[in-house]
């Protein structure tokens, strides 16, 4: 894919892993305007604020709703939700929601519940019943060249004779379709390679009698970076190339025309993939999209989807989101990382920009690309950074995307015509790794999703600038950004590295599972072993014949070292965090006063003023 770092481009509308620049709660509008979200504590494994003491049996606004709402207008409103039972629900379970007087809109066995419009007077009420295990908001989401190639190395691993394409895998791309009328998504005798369609988000459009996929373009750019033969440019290693064109694509769509979906659609879509498994071979779900985090990990239906994914053996590859810019009280953008990339299972991505030039030694961070730690949980995040900064890819001619932003539409080589569209974001990272994944399946299509996080990052390239400043050409506003564990993670995806490498982390579940970080009564910052084997010295992160001394993460941090803090190695915490009573530090670690969730997400204004200028400066 090309990536053109001096062409200004027009991003205003684009979603939360592209450009994000809408904030939606997903709930009705008197939740998103009336109240602070996140008031529950920041303590991993319950939401046990003030309110949710009582039961604890849903996420901190939607106890906050339940709490106003006794004799107020607002207990008459739906809010929309996602209903778990303690075992998989059967329909009496359903029909007690229903009595209540919830509406269905999808059956979600995947994480045993279901998805319902529900009147606020009856949360209480459901949640205190015993058979109910969480309600969870049903939030609604967004849609988080040759410069790639060079900068992830693919080039050299072909040269090489190490060069796969992903035949006869499987990869499942859960967004807002894919327009398999591009030549680039078609095979040698023109059949399309996008196996299998299906949406989710019931706005079904037509052009005559044949059904259009993708109305938004976020879904068809994905495809084209991850999978893309180059037709329309001159044909396999041409400019427009994607990372795997062997694979099949499984067109799981759930974002409409607009770039939006809920939790539910996407949950049902990941269910939708797992049953498709064997059929298709589905090893890989590409999500280019993310919401703000609301609740731990562990208690959020669509972390605990992406989860289902991954025991279930299929790699999950996640935008971390386009937040990078937001900074609460000096937080420089930490603690912005969406969900479900939140999960530490899954395999989550930052964004680099290639600077115009084939080399990656320049390289840098985009400044809007997300860091950790996450809300709530400070799971280490993200995972890998890989080029997602103006690139060039397929496009869908009719869309919104291609409508409101013409400037942004590149020709083709092949027939001149506009076959291509240029995008920035997390959301265009997230499918060079995608790409990555399958075609270290194809190499050997024993690897467990764990093997393929473990090899990815430690083969990552670690070499990195101490920070580096952008400025954004419209406001002038300039952007400083630091090379550390929360913004860059293990490192920069190195394919050649990582197809060479024959090294395998043990195959279970969550050997590979990103760590948490915890602040220490000094101000640093350490990793944590918590309850896993692989910090410490585990075979995978510690000091192991397989994987060497502190390999993961680069020679200065190691799995019990101090990773944050005023030291040589890292950025001082004065400078990053900033100072005083409300500073980054406590914004991102939280305190007596302050709770992450609430300061971070919960600041329309402050979110709509980060991406007023759509981080122009790439």
């Amino acid at each position: 894919m090309n990536g053109n770092e001096n062409q200004t481009i027009h991003k205003g509308g684009c979603d939360s892993a592209a450009w994000g620049r809408r904030v939606i709660f997903g709930l009705t509008l008197v939740l998103a305007t009336s109240l602070s979200f996140g008031q529950g504590s920041t303590t991993s494994g319950g939401n046990q604020g003030p309110a949710g003491s009582r039961h604890g049996k849903m996420t901190p606004e939607l106890q906050s709703l339940a709490d106003l709402s006794p004799g107020t207008p607002i207990a008459n409103q739906n809010v929309r939700v996602i209903v778990q039972f303690k075992q998989t629900p059967q329909q009496h379970h359903f029909d007690k929601v229903q009595a209540w007087g919830g509406r269905m809109s999808a059956r979600l066995g995947l994480v045993k519940g279901g998805a319902f419009s529900l009147p606020v007077s009856a949360l209480s009420a459901l949640a205190n019943d015993d058979e109910v295990a969480f309600i969870a908001p049903d939030h609604q989401l967004n849609a988080a060249d040759d410069l790639t190639s060079a900068a992830v190395n693919l080039s050299a691993a072909r040269s090489a004779g190490l060069g796969t394409w992903g035949m006869g895998i499987g990869v499942a791309v859960i967004d807002s379709g894919i327009n398999d009328n591009h030549d680039d998504l078609r095979n040698s005798v023109s059949q399309s390679r996008v196996v299998y369609h299906q949406d989710f988000t019931g706005t079904t459009t037509y052009s005559g009698t044949t059904q259009v996929w993708d109305t938004y373009g976020h879904g068809t750019h994905v495809a084209g970076i991850l999978a893309g033969d180059g037709t329309d440019s001159g044909g396999q290693g041409s400019a427009m190339t994607g990372i795997a064109y062997g694979v099949n694509l499984v067109d799981l769509r759930v974002l409409d025309k607009n770039g939006a979906g809920t939790d539910s659609q996407v949950i049902a879509a990941i269910q939708k993939a797992i049953a498709l498994k064997s059929t298709y071979n589905i090893r890989v779900i590409n999500l280019s999209l993310g919401r703000p985090v609301y609740t731990n990990y562990a208690d959020d239906p669509l972390c605990q989807a992406v989860e289902q994914a991954w025991n279930a053996g299929i790699t999950v590859v996640v935008a971390a989101g386009n937040y990078g810019r937001l900074s609460v009280s000096g937080s420089n953008g930490y603690g912005t990382v969406t969900a479900p990339g939140n999960d530490p299972l899954v395999l989550t991505v930052g964004a680099m920009k290639t600077m115009n030039t084939a080399t990656r030694t320049d390289d840098q961070i985009a400044s809007y690309s997300s860091k950790g730690p996450t809300t709530y949980d400070h799971v280490v995040k993200p995972d890998i950074v890989a080029p997602g900064n103006l690139v060039s890819s397929t496009i869908s001619p009719a869309s919104t995307l291609a409508t409101l932003y013409p400037g942004n539409r590149v020709k083709g080589t092949a027939n001149n015509n506009y076959d291509y569209f240029i995008l920035s974001g997390t959301s265009m990272a997230t499918p060079v790794v995608s790409g990555t994944v399958a075609m270290l399946l194809q190499k050997d299509s024993t690897l467990t999703p764990d093997q393929i996080k473990a090899r990815l990052m430690k083969t990552a390239y670690k070499t990195f600038p101490n920070s580096s400043v952008s400025t954004d050409p419209t406001t002038g506003q300039t952007y400083t950004s630091f090379y550390d564990l929360f913004t860059v993670g293990s490192g920069y995806l190195d394919i050649a590295a990582a197809l060479a490498n024959t090294d395998k982390a043990p195959a279970t579940v969550g050997s590979a599972l990103s760590p948490a970080a915890v602040r220490n009564s000094n101000g640093t910052v350490s990793l944590v072993n918590g309850n896993s084997v692989i910090w410490g010295n585990s075979v995978i992160w510690g000091n192991s014949v397989i994987w060497g001394n502190s390999v993961i993460w680069g020679s200065n941090v190691s799995g019990n070292s101090v990773i944050w803090g005023n030291t040589s190695t890292t950025a001082a915490t004065s400078v990053v965090w900033g100072n005083g009573s409300l500073d980054g530090c406590s914004v991102i670690w939280g305190s007596s006063n302050v709770n992450a969730s609430s300061v971070i997400w919960g600041s329309s204004s402050d979110v709509n003023q980060a991406f007023s200028a759509d981080a122009s400066d790439e």
